[in-house]
C-alpha cells in the first residue's frame, strides 16, 4: 500500500518538468542490486513490469504520529503489501495487480539474509520472503509464481506514504457504509473525506472492517491508489514544478529502487505519460482458489486459483488490457460485500407518501435484493430511512445500507437474517450495487474511474 506513493513518482514525472528536477530525484533515492546474479528468469513481455512493495518500516515515525495512528508495535521487516504495475508499451494503461501478503509461495533456493545459512526451496508466505531474501528472494519468489519478468522494483514504508499525501494536500475517498477498525483507529462515517496522511494510512491498513480481511484492504487500497492518481492528474501538481519538487522530496524520504530505474527513465516514462489519468488505469487481485489452506509450520495461506492466475498473468506478459472486453461500469454502481441475492429484505412505509414502500421494494429487487414483495406501513412516520438488522448478519446489513445511501444502522439482536427497511423522508433513490467475489477475476478488475468519488455516496 506505501508502494502506492512510489507510483506517484511515475505518474509525476508526466509533467515532463526537465532532466534537472528530476535527476535531483534520481540522486535521492536510495538504490538496492535487487538483480545481482539472477538467473533462469522469465523471458521479458511487452511494456514494462514494476514490483512496488510496502514495508512495515516506521524508524522515522514521531511518537505523536504512533500514539494518534495506531503504529505502535515492531516491525516483522517483511513487505506490508506487493502488488505488480504493468505499463503498456504504448505508456497509455497501466494495470495494477494485488499480491496477498498471506499468498502461499515456494521460495526458492537462496542464502538467509539474517542468519547466512543457505535454504533449500520452501514453502513461505509470500511476505515472508523479504524477511528471509531481501529484494532479490522476493522478486525471484514473485517470477517463479507469474512467470512475469519484473523489470524495476521500487519500495517504500509508512513515512513516507504520509508525506506525499499531506504535500498533495489530502486525497478524496468515500464510503457508503460506516467504516471502524479498532486496530488502527479508522472511524469513517459514511459520506466522502478527504484524507490527510495519517487517516489515508489508517484507510489502507485497515483489514478488520470485515470478513474480507486482506482482500477487503487490498480492494481499499486500489481505490485509494485511483483517487491518488486523479489528485496528481488534476491538482495541477503535474504542471507546477515547485509542487512537483515538493512531492517529489516527500516521496523520496524512504524510497529504495533498483539501480537501472533512473533518470532517463523517469523521463521517457513521464513524456509518454503525459495524458495519463484515473481512466488509463485497471486494478485486480490475484484471484484466490482457497482462502484457507493450511500449511504445516506456516498455518493459514491463500491458494491462487492456478487457471484464474495463468490467465490473468498471461494477459500482462502479452500486454493485453484485463477490461477490454468488459462494459464499462460508472462510479455510480457500488461495490459490496455480500451477495444481495442472499439478502432477505422487507420495506416499511414511514412517510405520509403513498406507495413509497412499494417503490423502493421494487428498486431493492432491481439491484438485486431478495425484497418480500409485500412492503408494509410502519407504525409511525421517520425522518431518517432506518436498517433494523441482526448483528449476526452485519455484512448483510453493510451491503443494504450501501444501496440507501444516508440510511441509518440500527441493531436489532434476535431478528434473525431479515432484514427490515423503514422509509423515512430523507429517501431520494436507491443506489445500484454490485458484490464482488474476491475469488472470481471477472467481477474483481475495475478501472480506475470507475471507482473514484463520483460526487456523491
Amino acid at each position: 500500500m506505501r508502494a502506492i506513493t512510489t507510483l506517484s513518482v511515475v505518474v509525476l514525472a508526466s509533467a515532463g518538468i526537465g532532466h534537472a528536477v528530476v535527476a535531483s530525484l534520481d540522486a535521492g533515492i536510495a538504490r538496492v542490486d535487487a538483480f545481482k546474479d539472477m538467473k533462469n528468469r522469465p523471458r521479458a513481455g511487452h511494456g514494462m513490469n514494476v514490483l512496488l512493495v510496502g514495508t512495515d518500516g516506521r524508524d522515522k515515525i514521531s511518537e505523536q504520529e504512533r500514539r494518534a495512528f495506531h503504529l505502535g508495535g515492531q516491525p516483522c521487516h517483511c513487505t506490508d503489501t506487493m502488488m505488480i504495475v504493468h505499463i503498456s508499451e504504448d505508456r497509455e494503461r497501466a494495470t495494477v495487480v494485488s499480491l496477498p501478503r498471506d499468498s502461499y509461495a515456494d521460495a526458492p533456493a537462496h542464502v538467509d539474509q539474517n542468519s547466512g545459512h543457505r535454504h533449500g526451496p520452501h514453502p513461505i508466505k509470500l511476505n515472508a520472503a523479504y524477511a528471509e531474501g531481501g529484494p532479490q528472494l522476493t522478486i525471484r519468489t514473485v517470477e517463479n509464481m507469474t512467470h512475469v519478468k519484473i523489470d524495476h522494483y521500487l519500495e517504500v514504508d509508512f513515512t513516507s506514504f504520509m508525506r506525499t499525501v499531506d504535500v498533495l494536500g489530502g486525497v478524496r475517498v468515500c464510503t457508503p457504509t460506516p467504516l471502524k477498525d479498532s486496530y488502527t483507529g479508522l472511524d469513517l462515517a459514511p459520506g466522502i473525506h478527504t484524507l490527510k496522511g495519517g487517516q489515508a494510512l489508517q484507510y489502507v491498513r485497515a483489514r478488520h472492517l470485515d470478513g474480507a480481511s486482506d482482500l477487503g484492504r487490498m480492494k481499499r487500497q486500489q481505490r485509494f491508489l485511483a483517487a491518488l492518481i486523479e489528485k496528481a492528474t488534476t491538482s495541477g501538481v503535474l504542471l507546477n514544478p515547485i509542487r512537483f519538487r515538493d512531492v517529489t522530496r516527500a516521496v523520496l524520504g524512504s524510497v529504495r529502487a533498483d539501480a537501472g530505474f533512473g533518470t532517463d527513465e523517469l523521463l521517457d516514462l513521464g513524456r509518454a505519460m503525459r495524458s495519463f489519468s484515473p481512466s488509463s488505469s485497471e486494478f485486480t487481485t490475484v484471484p484466490i482458489g482457497q482462502l484457507n489452506f493450511q500449511v504445516k509450520g506456516i498455518g493459514s495461506t491463500l491458494k491462487w486459483d492456478p487457471a484464474g492466475a495463468d490467465k490473468l498473468f498471461r494477459s500482462v506478459r502479452d500486454d493485453q488490457p484485463l477490461t477490454a472486453d468488459r462494459p464499462h461500469r460508472t462510479s455510480t454502481t457500488t461495490p459490496v460485500e455480500a451477495d444481495p441475492r442472499r439478502i432477505r429484505v422487507l420495506v416499511a412505509n414511514g412517510t405520509a407518501t403513498m406507495g413509497l414502500a412499494k417503490r423502493v421494494d421494487s428498486a431493492l429487487a432491481a439491484t438485486g435484493f431478495a425484497t418480500t414483495h409485500q412492503p408494509v406501513t410502519a407504525p409511525a412516520h421517520v425522518p431518517r430511512t432506518m436498517i433494523s438488522y441482526d448483528p449476526r448478519w452485519d455484512r448483510s446489513a453493510r451491503s443494504l445500507a450501501a444501496a440507501l445511501p444516508g440510511s441509518e444502522l440500527r441493531a436489532a439482536p434476535g431478528q434473525g437474517p431479515l432484514m427490515k427497511v423503514t422509509v423515512g423522508a430523507d429517501f431520494k433513490a436507491v443506489r445500484t450495487v454490485r458484490f464482488e467475489d474476491p475469488g472470481r477475476p471477472e467481477q474483481s478488475v475495475v478501472r480506475g474511474d470507475e471507482v473514484v468519488c463520483s460526487g456523491d455516496v
